[in-house]
C-alpha cells in the first residue's frame, strides 16, 4: 500500500494521493511491512519515530515522492523551528525568547555536550544551535562573545565564526542573543534546534526500513562515544537491515548517521563507576554485554548477532556539516555496506574536540564494506577503531584531512585496503596488525606503532563471537602493488589557507594513549624498517610475551617515486624519479579529482586471496564478507586490469580522467 503525505493534507485523512496525510509521523503510525510512504514537496518539521519495521522481503519505505520527470520532489525533514520575534539588544546584537514547550522533554539549550572521550570538560557547549538562512552559527559561552565576537581559532570558516549566539534557559522559556553579522533577522530565516532526532526509532529492533531521497537536517544530537547510546540525526537504533540512500544529511550537532549501539549495554561507562578500570576495560565490558543481553520483552536489546543487528546499506548520500562524524557506529555497523557517499565539512567549527571525530568512525566494523566514498575537509577521513575484521576499504578518495586520511587503531585484522586514493599529507596511521594494502595511491606518509597496553578482541571468521583478545604487536601487514609519490619538502604555503596550520609536520594522535608514539619517515614503506620479514621472523616467536616480537611485514611490487622510500627488505622495489600516475584535486569543494597517467609501468604479480594468506590472530583469510575469494581484477574505475601494474588504475586506462564525487541520487 502507498501512503501519501503532503503539506496540503490532514492527519485525519485516508493517506491516498487524493486525500494525503499532513505529517510523516501519522503515516508511520499506519505503515505496515511492504508499505511505502511517499512524501510530497515541502518542509516537514518533525521527528519521524517509526513504531514498527518491515521484513527482509517486505521493508517499509519512506521516500520523497517522484515528480513528473521521475526525480525526487524537494522534501526537507528538519529538527529545527523558526524563530521570528527578534528584538534589538545592542549594536549588532538581537535577542529572542523561545517558550520551552517548543523543545518537548529535552531542551537543547540546557543539555551540555559531553560523554566518554569528549575532551572539553570545562566549557558548557550545548546541543542547541542557531541557523542564519540555513547556515550554522557559533555558540559563545558569554554574552560578551556575541557583542564582541572574535574569530574561532582553527575554524575552517574563520569569517563564519564571527556569527555568534549565546543562551540562558529559564523554567518556562529560553533567551537567545545572536549576532547576525549586520543582517536584520526580519529579512532572513532564523531557526533553532528543537528536536534531538530527525529520523530515528525510539525503540530498538525496528528492522528493515528504507529512507530515500530526502534532505534531513538540523538535529540536537549528543556526543556519540562507543560506550554510550550513539545518537544520530538519522539511524536504525540497534536494528537490522536499514537502507539509507540518496539523501542529503546536514547540520547534526554531533553525528549525521549513527549505525551504533543503544543505551542498555552501556551509557558513558568510562565516566561512570570505579574509574580505576579505565576506558578500555569499560569498552570490553560493553562488548560482552552486547553479546549476552537478551529478551526484548524485558526491555533489553537483542544480542549483538547478525540475525538481529547490522547489515545496513548507506549509499549515495551527501553528508556534511556535522561536528563529530558523518557516520558513526560501534557494534551496529557490522555486516554493512557504506558506499558512494560524499562526506565533507566534518568538524568544521573546532570549538571543542574528542576522540571520536572523523568522516566515518566505526568500531567493530566486522565484514563491513566501505567503498566508493569521497571524504574531504574533515579531521580524519576514516577511522576504524577496534575489531576491523573482514573489513574492506575499497576505491575511496580521501583528501584535505587535518589529521590523516585513514587511522586503524588496535585492530587485529584481517582487513583489506585496496585501490584507494590517499591525497592528504598524512595518509595512514597504523596502530594495528593484519592489514593488506593493495593497489593504492599514496601521496602522504604512513605512521606506525605498536600498542602493548591495550588488549582488544578478535572474532571467529564472519561472526561477532569473540575468539580471543590481544595487544598490538604490530606488523602482520602486506603492501602489494601500491604507488607512493613523495611529498618533497612540503610547506604550509602549499596547503589550502584554512588547512595550512595543521599541515606543519606535526603528528596528531588524539585519543591515543601517551605510551604510543609515531616516528616520522618519508612517504613509502620505510616506516616498517624495524619489522622482520617472514623469513627473518624468529622461529621461537610465539608472541606469548607481553611485548612479544613484532610480526612480519611483506612489501612487494610497489612503485616509489619522487623521493618515496621502500621497506628495507622489499625485493626489487620499483623506484622512479617521476611518478607515472599523478592525482590532484581540481575542485576541493565539489570533490573533483583529476588523474593523469603517462609512460609504461613494469608489470607485477597479481594479488589473490591465496597470496595474501591469513592474519596472525584471527587465523582468517582475506576474503569477501561471504567468505568467497577476493576479486581484484578491476581498477579504481571498474575497468578490467589486464596486465597487473602498481597503483589503482589499469594498464591502458585513459591518459586523462576527471573523477567526480558521488552525488545524492536524483531519480526516484
Amino acid at each position: 500500500m502507498e501512503l501519501h503525505v503532503a503539506k496540503s493534507g490532514s492527519d485525519s485523512a485516508a493517506g491516498t494521493a487524493e486525500d494525503p496525510l499532513l505529517s510523516i509521523g501519522a503515516a508511520a503510525a499506519l505503515a505496515r511491512p511492504g508499505d511505502s510512504v511517499l512524501v510530497h514537496e515541502g518542509v516537514y518539521r518533525e521527528w519521524v519515530n517509526p513504531p514498527r519495521g518491515g521484513t527482509a522481503d517486505a521493508p517499509i519505505t519512506y521516500q520523497a515522492a517522484p515528480d513528473a520527470d521521475g526525480l525526487y520532489e524537494a522534501v526537507t525533514i528538519t529538527g529545527a523551528e523558526p524563530v521570528g520575534d527578534w528584538r534589538p539588544h545592542s549594536a549588532g546584537v538581537w535577542v529572542a525568547t523561545v517558550p520551552n514547550a517548543v523543545f518537548g522533554d529535552r531542551n537543547p539549550y540546557t543539555e551540555r555536550i559531553g560523554g566518554d572521550w569528549f575532551f572539553d570538560q570545562v566549557n558548557t557547549w550545548h546541543t542547541g544551535e542557531v541557523y542564519l538562512d540555513g547556515k550554522s552559527m557559533y555558540e559563545s559561552l558569554t554574552l560578551g562573545g556575541v557583542e564582541r565576537p572574535v574569530v574561532t581559532e582553527d575554524s575552517f570558516d574563520p569569517e563564519g565564526s564571527l556569527l555568534t549566539w549565546y543562551c540562558e534557559a529559564g523554567d518556562d522559556a529560553t533567551t537567545i542573543w545572536a549576532n547576525f553579522g549586520g543582517a536584520d533577522p526580519a529579512d532572513h530565516e532564523i531557526e533553532v534546534n528543537a528536536r534531538k532526532f530527525v529520523f530515528w526509532p525510539e525503540a530498538t529492533g525496528i528492522d528493515h526500513i528504507t529512507v530515500r531521497g530526502f534532505t534531513l537536517t538540523k538535529a540536537a544530537t549528543q556526543w556519540a562515544p562507543p560506550t554510550a547510546l550513539q545518537e544520530g540525526l538519522i539511524g536504525p537504533h540497534w536494528s537490522k537491515g536499514w537502507v539509507i540512500e540518496d539523501n542529503t544529511i546536514t547540520d547534526s550537532k554531533n553525528v549525521g548517521i549513527s549505525l551504533g549501539k543503544e543505551a542498555v549495554t552501556g551509557q558513558n561507562e568510562a565516566a561512570a563507576g570505579p574509574k580505576a578500570k579505565g576506558g578500555t576495560q569499560r569498552e570490553r565490558e560493553v562488548i560482552q554485554r552486547a553479546l549476552a543481553l537478551r529478551g526484548p520483552d524485558a526491555g533489553e536489546p537483542h544480542p549483538w548477532h547478525r540475525d538481529h543487528v547490522g547489515s545496513h546499506t548507506v549509499r549515495r548520500n551527501r553528508i556534511r556539516d556535522c561536528e563529530q562524524a558523518g557516520i558513526v557506529g560501534h557494534l551496529g555497523a557490522a555486516f554493512s555496506t557504506i558506499a558512494d557517499n560524499h562526506i565533507s565539512g566534518i568538524h568544521v567549527k573546532r570549538q571543542w574536540h574528542g576522540a571520536e571525530v572523523a568522516g566515518i568512525k566505526l568500531h567493530a566494523a566486522i565484514d563491513t564494506v566501505i567503498s566508493g566514498n569521497t571524504i574531504h575537509h574533515t579531521h580524519r577521513a576514516l577511522w576504524l577503531d577496534w575489531q576491523a575484521q573482514g573489513t574492506l576499504v575499497r576505491r575511496n578518495v580521501f583528501y584535505a584531512s587535518t589529521a590523516e586520511d585513514f587511522m586503524v587503531e588496535v585492530c587485529h585484522g584481517p582487513y583489506l585496503v585496496d585501490a584507494n586514493l590517499f591525497l592528504s599529507p598524512w595518509a595512514v596511521k597504523d596502530m594495528s596488525s593484519g592489514g593488506a594494502y593493495v593497489h593504492n595511491y599514496f601521496a602522504g606518509r604512513i605512521a606506525n606503532c605498536t600498542e602493548h597496553q591495550r588488549y582488544t578482541p578478535y572474532h571467529l571468521p564472519h561472526s561477532t563471537a569473540v575468539y580471543g583478545v590481544s595487544n598490538i604487536l604490530g606488523g602482520d601487514d602486506r603492501f602489494f602493488n601500491n604507488v607512493f609519490v613523495g611529498d618533497g619538502e612540503r610547506s604550509e604555503s602549499q596547503a589550502e589557507p584554512a588547512l595550512a596550520s595543521f599541515w606543519n609536520g606535526a603528528i596528531d594522535i588524539d585519543g591515543v594513549p601517551g605510551q604510543a608514539t609515531f616516528v616520522p619517515t618519508p612517504v613509502g614503506t620505510s616506516q616498517y624498517d624495524a619489522y622482520p620479514t617472514p623469513e627473518e621472523y624468529p622461529s621461537d616467536g610465539d608472541g606469548s610475551a607481553l611485548a612479544g616480537p613484532r610480526l612480519p611485514v611483506r612489501a612487494e611490487g610497489n612503485l616509489y617515486a619522487e623521493g618515496a622510500e621502500p621497506f628495507r627488505a622489499e625485493p626489487e622495489p620499483r623506484v622512479a624519479a617521476t611518478s607515472p600516475v599523478r592525482v590532484e584535486v581540481v575542485d576541493a569543494a565539489a570533490g573533483t579529482v583529476r588523474v593523469e597517467t603517462a609512460g609504461a609501468v613494469a608489470t607485477v604479480a597479481t594479488v589473490t586471496t591465496a597470496r595474501l594468506g591469513t592474519s596472525y590472530h584471527a587465523e582468517m583469510g582475506y576474503t569477501d564478507p561471504d567468505g568467497s575469494d577476493l576479486d581484484l581484477s578491476r581498477d579504481f574505475t571498474g575497468l578490467p586490469r589486464g596486465e597487473t601494474i602498481p597503483g589503482p588504475f589499469a594498464a591502458g586506462a585513459p591518459t586523462y580522467r576527471t573523477l567526480l564525487a558521488p552525488a545524492p541520487g536524483r531519480r526516484a
